[in-house]
């Protein structure tokens, strides 16, 4: 799927001439850096300095909170656990002085489920240091755990030094990156997930509202985190559906609050009204049967194996040619996922879409007869050709 979505990015930007009449540019956002980017085919609609290194301040919870559901998913932690806290992370200590917090305190145990809400909905830094000593046994381990998750799920930019994002001149993230983690929060852990859309949570009696103030106001968004600090700025990330459409935003270093909820509701509007996304091929559609020689049959199912997703300017997708180029002369034996020619998607004379054709079946090479037989029939083809 990573091969199919490099080519829909290029795909994206090669269309951006012939689409200029019907797509504006993208709103002017006020941030340090920003991305608005689809969820299903990776096509970046807008982006400023995404691949820029910035601190992520709360952003930060998000990687804690991946981290927190891959272990229940895997079953090595259950959310009914129940965690001790530690002095370490106990809503007093002076280092959290000022910042967001779950109210938690040593000696009281706190189960996993409400720690993870104390992180994604307190945004509790109280919270995110008991579920690292939890997970890891200390803050400094559990941060390795942050760097190696990073480094599978493709964030190259990314360098974490602890668990809730308060100042470090090596804690750093961009904006790609975190398009990056949202989207693997989205798609590998949808119940965890589901959490970052919850308005409220009640903790040793005092109730927190979810920071993220889009939720209140715009029902097909769904997550995901603010964050804020004075070297961060005003941050958030959030992501919406809309009419089977996923989109993911990113904005870092806005001036308010209000900035950077604003900002974000510009991009989701900008990409929802001028784009769509759809399936441009299913998995294993068949594209075309050429002659196939040699084999115990004589035709073969060519096609594309994995689901192939396209954004395109909204209104465009009707007017899309598809051109199948097979290969010539193709002899047994051939395996599932043997190369075998080029599909080639064009829109208004331009390319949008590149991708080898492959054998969607087996075929074994046929018999001595069959197969002297077809060698004959392929040497009065080729005089033809000639």
């Amino acid at each position: 799927m990573l091969r199919l979505s490099l080519a829909l990015l290029l795909a994206l930007t090669s269309i951006g001439a012939t689409a200029a009449s019907i797509v504006p540019s993208p709103p002017q956002i006020a941030a340090k850096a920003y991305l608005l980017v689809d969820a299903r085919s990776g096509a970046v609609l807008a982006e400023h300095n995404a691949d820029m290194p910035l601190p992520p301040a709360s952003l930060t919870k998000m990687m804690t909170s991946y981290i927190l559901a891959t272990e229940i998913h895997e079953g090595r932690v259950s959310e009914t656990d129940m965690v001790a806290i530690s002095e370490n992370a106990w809503s007093q200590n002076p280092k959290f002085a000022g910042s967001s917090l779950m109210w938690i305190e040593p000696g009281k145990d706190v189960s996993v489920q409400d720690l993870q809400r104390g992180i994604i909905i307190s945004s509790g830094n109280d919270a995110t240091v008991a579920v690292a000593e939890h997970l890891a046994g200390s803050e400094a381990v559990f941060a390795e755990m942050m760097n190696t998750h990073a480094e599978k799920l493709g964030m190259i930019d990314s360098y974490y030094v602890n668990s809730h994002g308060l100042p470090h001149p090596d804690h750093v993230t961009t904006a790609r990156d975190l398009a990056t983690l949202a989207k693997a929060m989205i798609n590998d852990h949808p119940e965890q997930y589901a959490i970052y859309k919850e308005r409220e949570f009640t903790y040793n009696n005092i109730r927190q509202y979810n920071r993220n103030s889009l939720l209140a106001e715009d029902p097909t968004v769904d997550g995901l985190k603010t964050g804020h600090t004075e070297e961060a700025g005003y941050c958030l990330v959030a992501s919406a559906e809309r009419r089977g459409m996923r989109l993911i935003t990113v904005v870092m270093g806005t001036s308010s609050t209000s900035a950077r909820k604003n900002q974000t509701r510009s991009l989701l509007n900008y990409g929802f009204r001028f784009f769509e996304t759809d399936t441009l091929f299913d998995p294993g559609q068949e594209l075309d049967k050429p002659r196939i020689w040699k084999g115990q049959i004589d035709h073969v199912s060519v096609g594309i194996l994995e689901e192939t997703v396209l954004t395109l300017p909204r209104g465009k997708k009707k007017h899309l040619a598809t051109e199948v180029e097979v290969d010539t002369d193709i002899e047994a034996p051939v395996a599932v996922g043997d190369k075998l020619g080029t599909v080639v998607v064009s829109l208004d004379g331009e390319t949008v879409y590149r991708a080898p054709v492959v054998a969607l079946e087996a075929v074994e090479s046929g018999g001595f007869f069959a197969r002297l037989w077809d060698m004959v029939l392929m040497w009065i083809a080729s005089l033809f050709a000639a």
